[in-house]
């Protein structure tokens, strides 16, 4: 972001209030805003906040004498590194597709030669409405990039899809618009992330302590470096890395079939703790197993999960790298070679979880290859994901 120019339109909808912040994130990360106040959009924020935040002149009209006598819409629309609309509103997305130009925010946008990025806010009808979903897929036909919003509780009551996603997600899509071309464009990397979960029955089940953020850390990465990237993740609640097409899963059986409708893939990052065992029957369907005031617990006969990776690099259509996760609590390179070697992997990333390490933000790994081991000293999840796609994408060069 470092001396990236935004320029920010600001759609009229509640939602504007959370383009305040998101100026503050953008000049924090070192870039820097020139904001649009649309018509619609003073009615929630003022261009006052704006233009303190910013610390820029906030533009209102089309129609100032001075700024177009030097054609100002022309300018601030090939100034700026990226066009940023937040919020987009149904509205707004309309006169985007069909190419009005009939106020200062509509005219930067048919005038600019630079890439423009569009965040969605709106009623849940209103975005699942059939004129703008055609709305959607002309603007991403015409390379413009359209954010999903977020589902959540929104200010008419109503819950679905058409949430403003909050300013940090923001921050991330617009980061991820100004990279351009990655060490990993053209790939499509396959992540699997979190627990399972095995029903004992529709209260119960058998779990293990992963939370999920060293297979989401590595899925954000592998996008941030240009990747497609593919997360089927477990029962876990994190957000989705920008970027990322997720699949949730609960059951090693269902992790297993999502995995292989995912295919093909050109890496695969088995980060996934997949339960070894589950229950043969999980009782009475809807049912839950209760006491029987013997004192003594029921019989659970447990069977053993089909084996994910092993399975992967057995395939026919096996990725051309295929990576798995060792944890252990001892004997950790060993195992994690013996581990390898059984299950056909390519590589093993095995990293010792007897500490706080699955649930933990900080992360020690070793990279186990045919050609030898390569350590990742301890440091935050995210650096320990960056570290790893660059060495993925030092493999496919």
């Amino acid at each position: 972001m470092q001396g990236k120019r935004i320029l920010l339109i600001v759609g009229g909808g509640i939602a504007a209030y959370k383009s305040c912040e998101l100026v503050r994130l953008i000049r924090k990360a070192g870039g820097e805003v020139t904001c649009v106040l649309t018509e619609g959009g003073s009615h929630f924020v003022t261009a006052m906040t704006l233009a303190a935040l910013s610390e820029n002149p906030v533009h209102t009209t089309l129609w100032d004498l001075k700024n177009e006598v030097e054609m100002g819409h022309i300018q601030l629309s090939r100034q700026a590194d990226l066009v940023v609309v937040c919020p987009a509103t149904a509205n707004m997305l309309a006169k985007m597709a069909a190419g009005i130009a009939d106020d200062l925010a509509t005219t930067l946008i048919l005038a600019t030669d630079k890439p423009v990025l569009a965040v969605p806010a709106m009623n849940v009808r209103m975005w699942l409405n059939a004129a703008t979903q055609a709305n959607v897929a002309t603007l991403r036909s015409r390379d413009i990039t359209v954010v999903d919003p977020d589902d959540g509780a929104m200010a008419c009551g109503e819950y679905g899809p058409g949430r403003l996603p909050e300013p940090p997600a923001v921050l991330q899509a617009i980061q991820h618009a100004l990279r351009g071309p990655g060490a990993l464009t053209g790939r499509h990397v396959l992540v699997t992330a979190g627990p399972t979960h095995e029903a004992i029955d529709p209260v119960r089940y058998i779990a293990n302590r992963s939370s999920g953020l060293q297979g989401f850390a590595i899925a954000g990465a592998a996008a941030a470096a240009g990747a497609k990237v593919t997360l089927v993740a477990g029962p876990v609640d994190l957000p989705t890395p920008f970027g990322v097409t997720r699949v949730n899963v609960e059951s090693a059986l269902q992790m297993e079939a999502a995995v292989e409708k995912a295919l093909p893939a050109d890496v695969a990052v088995m980060v996934a703790a997949v339960a070894d065992w589950r229950v043969e029957s999980a009782g009475e369907p809807g049912r839950k197993i209760k006491k029987d005031g013997s004192g003594q617990p029921p019989a659970l006969t447990l069977v053993e999960n089909p084996d994910i990776l092993a399975g992967l690099c057995a395939s026919p259509r096996r990725p051309a790298l295929v990576v798995g996760f060792a944890a252990e609590t001892h004997d950790v390179i060993a195992n994690a070679q013996a581990k390898r070697l059984r299950k056909g992997a390519d590589w093993i990333v095995a990293n010792d979880v007897s500490g706080d390490v699955m649930g933990g933000t900080r992360n020690a790994v070793q990279i186990v290859t045919a050609s030898g081991i390569e350590a990742i000293e301890q440091a935050p999840k995210d650096a320990i994901a960056q570290a790893l796609i660059e060495r993925i994408a030092r493999a496919f060069d």
